[in-house]
Formats: structure tokens, sequence, C-alpha cells
């Protein structure tokens, strides 16, 4: 059966979604019942170079679909982890903050854009941390790293999205991506405002003169409070910020403290949270592209295969979107409907192989 690249990726994409174990070329060449050989499937994830372009070639008429210029690009980076794999350019040691020490996998920097209504968010962008450089280090051991830093990855992303003429309004990001020269690169070279947290210690100047002569504070220091907005200067960004403080409840019933900043001046505090909390929406992203998509279930060993498979992790968690959006059942539901089928048909072929049922009576030990 002869099929193009690109009828392909739509099979192993659907592969991705269907398994509930480890991925391979012979378990889709199996599923096919020898429609496609393992070695035309291996052929095809070892020679084509799948990037970012090819992503936004495919989303481009879902995108444009639902665009709207008051939505959000949000731009994060996650680490498929690859414990069991051998290193490379793309495998290697990342120090991953939300658990506080070095993951061995492939780090990843994701645009996902989120338009309210529909509730959608769809990837238009990807960029992959590849630790090129060889070196080492202070105590001898030899070290990666990468070139590229993961600040250059974010403005591409951007960069890309604008060329492509992607409505929207606000990018958002975490903290380890609000530097000033972030701010200073949305807001200038971009033309786009900013919803971004700041860490407690960030400096702003209460005006253009203190900041003209230097007279800053720490933000932790300002008597703010909760559901105002400020207009601060923030060191090292030559145009004001809105500055609101988020006061929440915590798992343990602690109290949490946030500050955020926007480019915005015209937001209220409210509507600067509410805005910045859709850049939640990329955990579930990132949840569903490890958990639903397979993106950590594949034995591939070359960085030409290893990045092809992530391309197609991304295909197969779109594919999950619009179906969630068609049917109004979330990636996790659908998932849980595909493995119920499953059973179900495995239920059955076990009852056609076992049609022996075993004796009645008591089991072996017991007393009636």
């Amino acid at each position: 059966m002869g099929m193009n690249d690109n009828e392909l990726l739509d099979l192993y994409s659907d592969y991705l979604i269907s398994s509930f174990g480890a991925t391979t070329g012979t378990g889709l060449a199996a599923l096919l019942e020898g429609q496609v050989s393992h070695d035309r499937i291996q052929r095809f994830l070892a020679r084509c170079d799948f990037t970012s372009a090819d992503l936004w070639r495919l989303v481009k008429p879902h995108v444009r679909a639902i665009e709207q210029d008051d939505a959000v690009l949000i731009v994060d980076d996650s680490i498929a982890e690859k414990p069991y794999t051998d290193e490379n350019d793309i495998i290697a040691w990342h120090f991953d903050h939300s658990v506080g020490h070095s993951i061995k996998g492939i780090n990843f920097l994701s645009a996902l854009y989120h338009a309210p209504s529909p509730d959608i968010s769809l990837p238009v962008g990807f960029r992959i941390v590849a630790k090129t450089e060889h070196y080492v280090d202070k105590a001898g051991k030899p070290k990666r790293r990468s070139p590229i830093s993961k600040n250059d990855h974010y403005q591409a992303l951007i960069r890309q999205a604008a060329a492509n003429r992607v409505r929207f309004r606000y990018v958002l990001n975490d903290v380890w991506f609000a530097s000033a020269e972030n701010m200073m690169f949305v807001h200038h070279e971009m033309q786009r405002e900013f919803i971004m947290p700041l860490k407690s210690n960030r400096k702003v100047a209460l005006s253009a003169s203190d900041k003209q002569q230097g007279r800053y504070v720490s933000v932790a220091s300002l008597p703010l409070e909760a559901g105002v907005v400020q207009q601060v200067y923030l060191e090292g960004v030559d145009f004001p910020l809105a500055l609101c403080k988020q006061v929440f409840a915590n798992e343990d019933g602690s109290l949490g403290i946030q500050y955020l900043v926007s480019s915005d001046l015209q937001l209220s505090a409210e509507q600067m949270t509410t805005i910045y909390r859709t850049r939640w929406k990329v955990e579930p992203y990132h949840k569903s592209l490890k958990q639903n998509a397979s993106l950590e279930k594949s034995p591939t060993r070359t960085v030409r295969t290893q990045t092809n498979h992530l391309f197609a992790a991304m295909c197969a968690y779109i594919k999950l979107e619009l179906l969630q959006t068609k049917h109004r059942l979330n990636h996790f539901a659908l998932k849980a409907k595909l493995q119920f089928r499953a059973l179900q048909l495995a239920w059955a072929e076990l009852r056609q192989l076992q049609p022996v049922v075993l004796a009645a009576g008591p089991a072996a030990g017991m007393h009636p």
C-alpha cells in the first residue's frame, strides 16, 4: 500500500492516541496488519525533518477558524523525560524548576495559541533545546550546553507567530521568561502587550524621575493592596508598567503572593488576573502530550526520529483538542473512552479464544 509522508504522519499520530503502552514502528505495522511495513514506518521517522514551520502548516486552518484579536500566545517549556535513553544533542540533563533538580530528557518550548471562545488551545510553534556544545566544568566533568539560550528560543517563537500573522494581543509566560530583555522585545519589536509575573526581589521605581536618578526599591517592599494597580518603572525596561499583587490560598492553607506586571496600562487588576489565568492552559497541554499523545513512550534513538516523534505527538494533541471541541469530552475522557472500547474488544476476543468455563464448585482450600 503506497502512502505519502502526510498519510503516514496521520496514521502514526492516530496510533499515538490509540496506544496504551510503548509506541514502536513494529507495533504500528502489526496494527495495520501488513498495509505498511515496519521498515517503511522506520524510514519515515528517520528520513523526514518535521519542523515548527510544518506544525504551523498543519494547524493553520484550525487557528484561522478560531483566532481573535484579544487571544493570547502562551510560551512555556517542558521536559519529556527519557531516563533510559542514551544521551545525544537533544536528550540531555536539564534543570526542572518545578521539581528543583535536573531531569534527563528532551527540553522543548511551545507557543500555545489560546482563544477564549471556543475554549481551545493549539500549538503554533515549537523549539527543541539542543545541547550541541561540549565542555568541561570546574570539577573536571564533561558537560553539554546549548549555544542558543531559552530566551532566544522564546523570542523566535513569538517572532514566528507574528510572521505567520497569528492574531493575538497578549503574550503570557511564567516568571522564568519575565526578563527585561523579553519585555522590551515583546513591546517594541513585536508591538504586542504582555502580562508576566515578577519575583519579589525585582527592582522598580515609582516615577520616571526616580528611575532617572536610579532610586529603585524591591517589589516586595511596596505597600501594595491586593486588587489595586500601581504604575511602576522596572529596572531595565524603558516604558511604564501596570503592577498588581495577587493574594491566594495555597493547598496547605497558607497564603501565597504573586506580582503581575503588564505593558497594557488600561487593564484593571481583575482584568490582568483573569487574562493571566489563561496561562495555565499550557499545563494540561503538557500533561496531555505526555499522557494521552504518547510523547514519552517512544524507544526512538536518534535526534531525527526523536524530533519527529515529538512532532507527531503534537499533531496527536491537536487532534484531541479538536475532538474535545466536537464531542465535549476532555482529552482524558476521550482516552478513557478509547481504553474502555479496547477492553470490550479484548474481553470479546478472550471469550472466543477460551470457550471452556472452569468447573463449578468451591475454590481450593475453601469449604462450602
